[in-house]
């Protein structure tokens, strides 16, 4: 049976009320006569009539056409507040990248249901929003008998991963985020692959996406430099070439500053070109020659601890025109051990762009952020402990991307395993 009341119906019902209300004491009376003979309610005939009688301008009040009008606006903003709704639910949802997994939308489709809204309105939205989904599709994917697709486990499994790579529960049960957690798309898809080969590319990002994880990202740094009056200086060995055919033919150096509560602290870097590896690091509160002489004897003992000592003569030391490294007591110190120095021009990051790099990635991924200290730096000891733990990160476990993804100490190693490599049987 239809639910609505026949429109002839009506107009019969209030045409007899009209031509025979003379014959009635009132209104509702011959609403009520007419109903009877009808079979309807008594009511609802009265409302017809005087509706009929505001269109038909004998009575005041909203015209049918106006309270139509004013029906569809209502319906109108309750559907743009639904669709708000949606919106302001999906906005996490609905980030920029490639279409979310089946199963968030379906998870996402359900939790709106539970709350009355309407499936059809919510796939409108997301439809609108570039997330191609229909009711008929969402309902399909709802079936409890329908099997789990193949890229939704996958997709688990690489969110899974992830979620161990970049976070870590400390001996406090704290959840604190690895530097691992640090990195861009690329490395996290390089650092996945090594044990899962078959996870793409894809999965990853959709994975770092619904983790809410985003490489770190460097800001613009401030130069050191500050150019010695009376220092020597040699001339530039390199041209910009920052590349070695071994470890111990090149090393770059140079110093950075961190801002504390007690004041700045400067610190002192030397890097390996052949493997991009730091090998020895130094911290003062004063940029004296002491500051950049420290690591240059801690770099030679350290390598000739590691059984691949300096040759005097083969290895060439480059830094900028900085006071410290055009001293007399540091470039007596490089003659004194056979190294060649190496001088860039001043005000020109280019000189020794690979040094200010490592730099960049100092001040990015451990000064300005909480992953190698939590809370600021009050003191010169807080910024020691940062820089000893990313050091130590950055050699053993940072994937390099000019390194094929692998870390400095592994490029290293793979270098010497080949040197040491057993001569095979013809």
């Amino acid at each position: 049976m239809p639910k609505k009341i026949d429109q002839k119906v009506k107009e019969r019902c209030v045409r007899q009320v009209l031509e025979h209300l003379p014959e009635y004491p009132s209104l509702t009376a011959a609403a009520e006569s007419v109903a009877r003979r009808e079979g309807l309610g008594k009511e609802s005939v009265r409302r017809w009539v005087v509706q009929a009688q505001i269109d038909g301008g004998q009575r005041q009040g909203a015209t049918s056409e106006e309270l139509a009008e004013i029906k569809e606006l209502k319906a109108r903003v309750r559907r743009l507040e639904e669709d708000n709704e949606v919106l302001r639910r999906a906005s996490n949802f609905l980030r920029g990248g490639t279409r979310p997994p089946q199963s968030m939308i379906v998870a996402f489709i359900d939790e709106l249901r539970a709350e009355d809204h309407a499936v059809e309105s919510i796939c409108r939205v997301l439809r609108e929003q570039g997330c191609q989904v229909a009711a008929r599709t969402y309902r399909d994917w709802a079936r409890l008998d329908r099997p789990v697709a193949a890229r939704t486990i996958t997709d688990a499994q690489v969110t899974n991963q992830v979620r161990d790579l970049a976070w870590t529960i400390d001996h406090e049960g704290v959840r604190r985020m690895t530097p691992e957690g640090l990195y861009g798309r690329r490395k996290i898809t390089a650092l996945v692959q090594r044990t899962s080969p078959e996870a793409s590319p894809g999965s990853v990002d959709r994975a770092m996406r619904s983790l809410g994880l985003q490489g770190v990202r460097r800001s613009k740094g401030i130069r050191t430099t500050i150019p010695g009056k009376d220092g020597k200086r040699a001339g530039d060995l390199l041209d910009r070439n920052f590349t070695a055919e071994a470890p111990n033919r090149t090393w770059v150096m140079d110093f950075t500053y961190v801002r504390t509560w007690a004041g700045f602290v400067y610190v002192a870097f030397i890097l390996d070109v052949f493997a991009q590896k730091i090998i020895a690091w130094n911290i003062g509160s004063t940029k004296a020659v002491e500051l950049v002489d420290v690591p240059l004897r801690m770099a030679l003992w350290q390598r000739g601890r590691e059984g691949h000592p300096v040759i005097p003569g083969e290895l060439i030391g480059h830094a900028d025109a900085g006071s410290q490294y055009t001293s007399i007591a540091f470039t007596d110190h490089l003659t004194d051990e056979g190294i060649l120095p190496s001088i860039g021009t001043v005000a020109d990051a280019y000189d020794n762009a690979l040094m200010e790099c490592v730099i960049g990635l100092f001040k990015t991924e451990c000064i300005r952020t909480t992953v190698f200290h939590a809370g600021p730096y009050r003191t010169i000891a807080d910024v020691e402990y940062a820089t000893a733990g990313w050091v130590d990160w950055y050699n053993t476990r940072r994937l390099h991307g000019s390194l094929g993804m692998m870390t400095p100490t592994e490029f290293e190693q793979a270098h010497y395993a080949a040197l040491n490599r057993e001569p095979q049987p013809v």
